[in-house]
């Protein structure tokens, strides 16, 4: 299917502008018989496009059908046969009004591309949703498909009876399965949504609109039991949005349907916002996952003004979409709602998702140069850590320097200049520049227009006349002038609580402004605030009375984006008392630092493991725990701790007991945190309990304590199994294979029967990829890699892909993988060929070999990047892959050779320079 070009895009927008659609999809073609069945894989379409040429002139609409039956320009008929691909001419168009209508056959997809067809185990319901980012509307219907030709749309669906449909605007049932939407307002196509099957809802109404959650029947008794709160944060959510925009909500209904196999967390689609249905919790969760979910209402909910109100002119802006809708969720619900610190969480779990993207060769700008992004194709690849993570922390970062009130006035002004329209990077700045007097022009150029992560330096030196200097290394940029406003956290010990720490007094902040040519006057010293300067002359050193404090934090409070060292003082300060940090925020940067020096190399692997050893079973903040737990499990254990034997040619490669050494000191300190849990005010509900649960399930190295859980249905003390628990337990213990391989296939078995939901078959497809079976590992790498003309087999779905895939590879089985890894590098070039970019990202994200960490895998991938016939969406996971593998081998290097990894006293010297 050809890309979209950019060129094209806008010679079509200049060409003819688009009013209307009229879109009648039919449903209910052979939802009598299974989706991989031929008759069960199409359904009908029609449409009707109401556009104007400015000028005579060529274009094409793009629609990708099985069959296309017949189309029409003002009542002439076109010839099927000239569609090309998905592009049907429209040649000698004339100045003036036209209507085009097609009637096509349409693909149902299994992989959430256009219209997604599923059917529930659990009861054997259909249902069906569209997902239309960002050129998948052509999928369902015929269109324009460019966010700048804006229309209105009509949509009308037949679907079987005793089915719901739902839309952007509010439907109404005309009887015989026949249903029609309240056109909507002028949207982009990648914006339409259609979700259709006998859906449970809840419905209410708020600020005179109609509000509803939906979900499949199966998940009914699990939505009802949340209804308070996903109402109540939905509620709050839109009135702060309110209070802080002037525009209003734009649309006439909100509705949330949590979907199946939706391959994102939620799609912004206005009036009808899609989730994926595990945020309709079947089994307990912690606080922090809950507030996760709030997150990603209130980031959905963001959209309706920054993407769907005012859209971006072609994909280069996709950072005017996510980077605000991700800001603006995390800083709405701390405001809003109970969660109140919802920065920890970014700090902790999306953070260093933008830090990893923007050290890879594949970084890219927040808001890269419109050249860069020549198609839809490339345009797809960018939706990484960096639009999401970086662009939030860049945005919080601005809102720190230019002030919450101007901010805001900028964004209102953006709102009203372009509302139903669409508008691009410079409109934004300008509009922002309206209201204030500071540079933003250069600041956007300096923060969004470059690449890379700064990193942070404190050098720290005693006078030795009762003063200590700081100066502040400030490297990584690619001029050294990116701006940085930021916080210098100072803290010492407590006297009276031994291992805790107190800010200095008085605790007024010091802030600085990086670059500058001099460093402020802290603020108790009587000094003003600083001015700041964007020269690119070195700090000079700022002189401070008194004794050095114990810990000198850079981005207390993670106001910036840049990673942060420590001195050495503050790093053995740290070492012995972070869990004493009074502030999670801050102890979250403190963190922070340390995962980005073992990613560098800077310290060793271990001396991260001990320090989590030491203070997690103190830590009360749950991101943080959850957060430093799956870094050292599935980073530090896995990747740099696990050096396998020898490699398939021969290499000599490293010992795994590193690894089985990091384990069971995980499986110790989630002992640990049980422990300190225990009593009738720290049972099954705390989070803390949970996640050391999860903790020790993936981490243990022997089945027995396992077993017993499973066999008892419950943890001594709290939690009983639920589902999640019960899969979890399974695919260890499959993992493991102590048990003899018919024991585990019956558990397997039994397990599904007591779980047949979707979840359970994802469940039930990872535990069988896991079993140290030849006989499994070749089942599950046939399941991954066979496309639907495949001896008539079905191709897995996304999620059951990812399922299988989570299974395959362990480092437990690294004798038995060996064969499949030089496979990888063959199946899966064909396989995202064969299925397109979901699934070739997909593999390159999931299916990947992470356990083969040689210099013979770097080679294989490296021939494999050399194809240039490989697809833009595995060449860039492939692209990712290997460059976490490169630093994988660095990290292992260093620690066998004794260097450059320091421990944990001796990384402060490096980091700090002191």
């Amino acid at each position: 299917m050809p890309e979209l070009q950019r060129d094209e895009a806008q010679t079509r927008a200049r060409l003819i502008d688009v009013h209307r659609y009229e879109v009648h999809l039919d449903l209910t073609h052979g939802l009598e018989v299974p989706p991989a069945e031929p008759e069960g894989e199409h359904f009908g379409s029609r449409t009707a496009v109401h556009f104007t040429a400015r000028t005579g002139g060529d274009t094409f609409v793009e629609l990708k059908p099985a069959t296309l039956h017949s189309a029409t320009l003002d009542g002439h008929p076109l010839d099927p046969g000239t569609l090309d691909g998905n592009r049907l001419p429209l040649t000698d168009l004339t100045a003036g009004e036209h209507v085009l209508h097609v009637h096509a056959t349409m693909r149902y997809s299994r992989t959430g591309e256009g219209m997604h067809r599923f059917t529930d185990p659990a009861d054997g319901e259909n249902y069906a949703y569209t997902q239309l980012f960002m050129h998948d509307a052509q999928r369902v219907f015929a269109a324009f498909d460019q966010p700048d030709l804006k229309a209105v749309f009509d949509l009308h669906v037949t679907a079987p009876e005793g089915w719901q449909v739902l839309a952007n605007g509010i439907t109404e049932h005309l009887g015989e399965g026949r249903w029609k939407a309240a056109p909507t307002p002028r949207i982009s196509t990648y914006l339409v949504a259609v979700a259709a099957g006998p859906w449970h809802s809840v419905r209410t109404e708020h600020a005179g609109l109609p509000f509803g959650l939906h979900c499949r029947r199966s998940l009914a008794p699990h939505l009802d039991a949340d209804t308070d709160e996903l109402l109540d944060l939905t509620r709050r959510c839109f009135d702060r949005y309110h209070e802080l925009f002037d525009e209003p909500y734009p649309f006439d209904s909100y509705d949330q349907a949590f979907v199946p196999e939706f391959n994102a967390g939620a799609m912004e689609n206005p009036g009808l916002v899609t989730f994926r249905d595990a945020y309709v919790y079947r089994s307990a969760v912690t606080d922090t996952e809950r507030q996760a979910r709030g997150v990603t209402i209130a980031h959905e909910m963001a959209h309706m003004w920054f993407g769907d109100l005012v859209t971006l002119q072609w994909w280069d802006d996709i950072w005017l979409n996510e980077s605000f809708a991700e800001y603006m969720g995390y800083q709405v619900l701390s405001e809003a709602t109970r969660f109140t610190d919802t920065w920890t969480a970014f700090a902790v779990a999306r953070k260093g998702w933008g830090y990893d993207a923007d050290q890879r060769p594949s970084t890219h700008p927040v808001a890269p140069a419109p050249e860069d992004v020549p198609d839809t194709a490339a345009a797809l690849l960018n939706f990484d850590g960096i639009s999401y993570a970086k662009g939030a922390s860049a945005l919080r970062q601005l809102v720190a320097w230019l002030g919450t009130e101007d901010f805001l006035a900028g964004i209102n002004d953006h709102f009203a200049r372009h509302r139903f329209g669409n508008a691009t990077l410079a409109d934004f700045i300008d509009s922002l520049a309206r209201h204030t007097d500071r540079d933003v022009h250069t600041w956007a150029e300096r923060w969004l227009r470059t690449t890379g992560a700064d990193t942070l330096t404190p050098v720290v030196h005693d006078t030795g006349d009762g003063h200590w200097t700081l100066t502040v290394d400030h490297t990584g940029s690619h001029d050294g002038t990116r701006p940085h406003r930021l916080t210098v956290g100072r803290y010492d010990h407590d006297p009276h609580t031994p291992g805790h720490l107190v800010p200095r007094t008085p605790r007024t902040p010091l802030t600085l402004d990086l670059p500058s040519s001099e460093l402020p006057t802290p603020l108790e010293q009587g000094g003003g605030a600083p001015s700041g300067s964007w020269g690119s002359t070195p700090s000079k050193p700022h002189t401070a009375t008194g004794r050095r404090p114990a810990l000198l934090l850079l981005n207390d409070q993670d106001l910036t984006y840049a990673k942060i060292r420590l001195d050495a003082a503050s790093w053995h300060t740290a070492l012995t008392t972070l869990s004493g940090l009074p502030d999670p925020l801050t102890r979250a940067v403190v963190w922070n630092a340390a995962r980005d020096m073992v990613r560098d190399g800077e310290l060793a692997p271990t001396a991260y493991l001990d320090a989590a050893r030491t203070h997690l079973p103190h830590e009360t903040d749950l991101a943080i725990l959850q957060g430093v737990l799956t870094f050292a499990r599935t980073q530090i254990a896995d990747r740099y701790l696990f050096a396998p034997g020898p490699s398939p040619l021969g290499e000599p490669g490293g010992t795994p007991g590193r690894r089985h050494t990091a384990l069971t000191t995980l499986t110790a300190l989630s002992r640990d945190i049980l422990r300190r849990t225990e009593g009738p005010d720290n049972g099954a509900p705390t989070g803390r309990r949970l996640i050391a649960v999860r903790a020790f399930i993936d981490s243990a190295t022997t089945p027995d304590a396992l077993q017993a859980w499973l066999d008892d249905g419950s943890v001594p003390g709290g939690p009983h199994l639920d589902p999640e628990l019960r899969w979890r337990i399974l695919g260890r213990l499959a993992t493991l294979g102590a048990t003899p391989l018919d024991t585990l296939r019956a558990a397997i078995d039994a397990e599904l029967t007591r779980d047949p939901s979707a979840t359970g078959r994802e469940g039930a497809a990872r535990c069988r990829a896991a079993l140290p079976d030849p006989a499994a590992k070749q089942a599950a790498w046939d399941a991954l890699f066979t496309t639907d003309d495949a001896d008539g087999k079905a191709a897995l779905s996304t999620y059951l892909f990812i399922a299988t895939a989570g299974g395959f590879w362990a480092p437990e089985h690294h004798d038995l993988l060996r064969p499949y890894v030089a496979r990888y590098f063959t199946d899966a070039p064909a396989l995202a060929a064969a299925r397109g970019p979901v699934l070739g990202a997909a593999a390159g994200t999931h299916a990947f070999p992470v356990t083969a960490i040689d210099q013979d895998t770097l080679r294989l991938g490296e021939t494999c990047l050399a194809d240039p016939g490989l697809t833009p969406a595995l060449r860039r996971k492939l692209i990712d892959q290997l460059d976490d593998l490169r630093r994988a081998l660095k990290v292992h290097a260093a620690a066998g050779a004794g260097t450059g990894a320091a421990t944990g006293e001796t990384a402060g010297k490096a980091a700090g320079k002191a």
